[in-house]
């Protein structure tokens, strides 16, 4: 009796089904976590149809215009981080407002993490991301492709 059987088949080093491209994402006048959930999404491989959930089977993601990020609502002043130094009166205040003034290339990589694996997968993931502040980048010799971020689900 014959019957259909499909087999999985999943992405590792020796099959090299995952053939890693190289994007280019224009981050000026999009929103902040819609952007980066969609970078997220395409650093872990879940666009491609050959998606494994423990192998590094996503793009590398450049994004340009950093500086020029938008967040909805009152969320630039208004919303507070709060860290702690470890010694007396070392609690530390922040808004997204100066997170961007300080370094864009580290909020967005900051943000991007979050929503990533929080173990070795994510981290490894996290390295095929590069952020520049302004619409020059200098990986033009991986010949990256430019996509609009608001076509992808």
């Amino acid at each position: 009796m014959e019957t259909l059987s499909q087999k999985t088949i999943s992405v590792s080093k020796e099959n090299a089904l995952a053939q890693k491209k190289w994007v280019v994402v224009d981050a000026e006048g999009q929103i902040l976590g819609r952007m980066c959930s969609k970078v997220a999404k395409i650093l872990r491989g879940k666009y491609k149809p050959c998606f494994t959930p423990n192998q590094d089977c996503g793009d590398n993601v450049i994004i340009v215009n950093a500086a020029k990020i938008e967040l909805t609502g009152k969320k630039m002043t208004d919303h507070v981080y709060i860290r702690y130094t470890g010694y007396p009166g070392g609690q530390r205040f922040s808004n997204p407002e100066i997170e961007l003034k300080k370094s864009p290339e580290r909020y967005i990589k900051k943000v991007v993490k979050g929503m990533l694996p929080k173990n070795r997968l994510g981290n490894r993931l996290i390295t095929n991301l590069y952020v520049f502040d302004g619409p020059e980048h200098n990986m033009q010799a991986q010949q990256p492709v430019k996509i609009d971020i608001n076509t992808l689900k």
